[in-house]
């Protein structure tokens, strides 16, 4: 049935391989070695552009942990520029993969990325044409909560279907999945998209079409599946699955849960279209020195991990008087049709989600981590008493890239996901 009167909803879409084109320095597994030894499989940058009435906006999609927030500030000021909007109408979805460049090593790199990611955008957008679109919800069993004690997980599968009005022909499919991008583990040294890749190709050819994913709130969800022939903290227990083929595991597993789900929507013309942000100021102390020597003890004993670096700039903060830090945490909502992508840069909980869910009462709200940056783990109430990795060892690494030595206070998590749920357009 013909329905293009019946919409004014416009897309456009284009992809960039980002692919570092020799060895770099990459992130994600908390070497002493991160130059990279080959390319597994390209990285992309997926870009879309839509535009309902005056309203446009740009939701990209790209194979990577999180740039640095200064940097991805940046690339989506410039995503405004290409586009004729403010950076607050471009949202940037970060699949979280773990063996992507580090973009703070390599400015050469970080560069290149931006390029194409620009050039995409001023394709897309010059190949906008109406589309039909629709959400449904499934679930899937890709992932486990990290913490053996917690039953708590977001195993919802977010399809958004998007159509050529006219004729009925897929144009997209845009899946939202939460379990960590590390199915490869520290004995992988080659650049990959992780099981992203895997759920875009298999998903491709079965449908014929561009498939974008974009990732929830996993900060505590390891994948099901893992390569390696190590066992990772984040892969013991026996719901845990070591397999050469854990890549291609994980996207059959997508695929058998989401075909009924795409089978099941029937897209329509599409009356809401909108991005905006909102903005929360939260706060994290700057630990005691003595309290500082027991993590970095802690840290070394149970995860290897040099705190060196990191208690010099405890040290240095309290010879400077510095007791709190603040941060100012940006909310971004993509609103289609029924359905909202909303994320903040931190590694929020599974948790998070299903809260933030629940209180608007509304399935299609998906909040998630790794937009628009990375900006560190964000624990819950119930993790933040627990301690260990998610709250205290990680900043050991990663401070650096985030601004503060200490994971934010224990209330926190209640405050933004109120905040999330407050300011839902749902």
């Amino acid at each position: 049935m013909d329905t293009t009167n019946q919409t004014a909803l416009r897309m456009g879409y284009a992809q960039a391989d980002i692919t570092p084109a020799g060895p770099v320095v990459t992130i994600g597994f908390g070497r002493e070695d991160q130059l990279s030894r080959g390319v597994r499989k390209p990285l992309s940058a997926q870009v879309t552009v839509w535009q309902l009435g005056e309203e446009r906006c740009c939701l990209a999609a790209i194979d990577h942990i999180g740039l640095g927030l200064e940097h991805a500030r940046a690339l989506r000021d410039g995503l405004g520029e290409v586009l004729g909007i403010s950076r607050e109408k471009v949202m940037l979805c970060f699949s979280h993969t773990h063996a992507a460049p580090n973009d703070s090593e390599e400015p050469a790199y970080l560069r290149l990325l931006c390029e194409r990611v620009l050039a995409a955008a001023a394709e897309a957008a010059g190949k906008m044409a109406p589309v039909c679109a629709g959400w449904g919800n499934g679930h899937t069993a890709i992932g486990v909560n990290r913490r053996a004690d917690s039953t708590q997980l977001d195993d919802r599968l977010g399809i958004l279907k998007v159509t050529d009005p006219a004729t009925g022909e897929l144009r997209l499919l845009l899946l939202r999945l939460t379990a960590h991008a590390n199915v490869l583990k520290g004995d992988n040294w080659l650049i990959s998209p992780d099981y992203f890749g895997a759920v875009r190709e298999l998903l491709g050819r079965q449908y014929r079409c561009p498939v974008v994913v974009t990732q929830g709130a996993s900060g505590n969800v390891a994948p099901r599946y893992f390569c390696s022939e190590e066992t990772p903290p984040d892969a013991v227990g026996e719901a845990f699955r070591r397999s050469a083929t854990a890549l291609e595991d994980m996207a059959q597993t997508v695929l058998r849960d989401a075909r009924p789900v795409i089978d099941r929507i029937r897209p329509q013309g599409v009356e809401r279209l909108a991005a905006f942000v909102r903005t929360v100021e939260l706060t994290a102390q700057v630990p005691s020195y003595e309290r500082a020597l027991e993590i970095a003890d802690e840290a070394r004993r149970f995860c290897n991990m040099d705190g060196t670096a990191w208690l010099a700039e405890v040290r240095r903060l309290l010879d400077a008087g510095v007791r709190r830090q603040v941060e100012e945490v940006e909310v971004q909502y993509f609103l289609l049709g029924e359905g909202c992508l909303c994320g903040v840069p931190n590694e929020v909980m599974c948790e998070f989600a299903l809260r933030a869910a629940a209180q608007v009462g509304s399935e299609y709200l998906y909040f998630g981590g790794y937009t628009n940056g990375c900006g560190g783990y964000f624990p819950t109430e119930e993790e933040f008493d627990l301690g260990g990795y998610e709250v205290y060892w990680s900043l050991l690494l990663y401070f650096p890239y985030f601004g503060r030595v200490f994971p934010l206070r224990r209330e926190s998590a209640g405050r933004l996901i109120d905040f999330v749920a407050a300011n839902s357009p749902l």
